[in-house]
């Protein structure tokens, strides 16, 4: 005789047959089905498993601190891929970044930051964010850095009134 899972049984007494509710009042669980009177509770549908094991979920995640910002980033660009990319004297525009591959799309605008030595000398950037240590770079190789103007809501306001 082999032995096979569809011949194994328990052992009588190891598994308990589940409590039967509900199953007229001769069972001693008829009538209201141990849910006692009216309410909530008593009704069909309601689960109780509402507020279990919460507060151990609660503990076990991770709490982040600080602040996440849902806006996007503008993409960063280091020195040393613009050396590879420019020569001498050329513009770094955000749309020039796009059409080399630096950056993935221009929407958002790119920051250029100071990662290795700038090589490449009379750059002018255009329209790009530049990090503190980039423009120590960008000066010494004399080039040039032209932000565009952010015009002022109010000022424009205050330019139409006049009018």
């Amino acid at each position: 005789m082999s032995l096979s899972q569809h011949k194994i049984k328990a052992e009588s007494g190891s598994q308990k047959s589940k409590k039967r509710v509900g199953r007229g009042n001769a069972s001693g669980h008829g009538t209201y089905s141990t849910r006692g009177l009216k309410g909530q509770k008593s009704r069909s549908g309601v689960s109780n498993l509402k507020r279990l094991g919460m507060r151990q979920l609660l503990l076990k995640t991770p709490k982040k601190r600080g602040f996440t910002s849902l806006q996007e980033k503008s993409p960063i660009v280091g020195l040393d891929n613009i050396n590879l990319a420019y020569k001498d004297g050329e513009t770094v525009t955000v749309k020039d970044l796009f059409e080399k591959g630096l950056i993935a799309t221009p929407k958002l605008g790119a920051k250029i930051l100071g990662n290795g030595q700038l090589t490449v000398s009379n750059l002018t950037f255009e329209g790009t964010k530049v990090s503190k240590s980039a423009k120590e770079q960008i000066d010494k190789t004399k080039g040039k850095i032209i932000m565009k103007k952010k015009v002022n809501k109010a000022v424009k306001k205050s330019k139409k009134s006049e009018k």
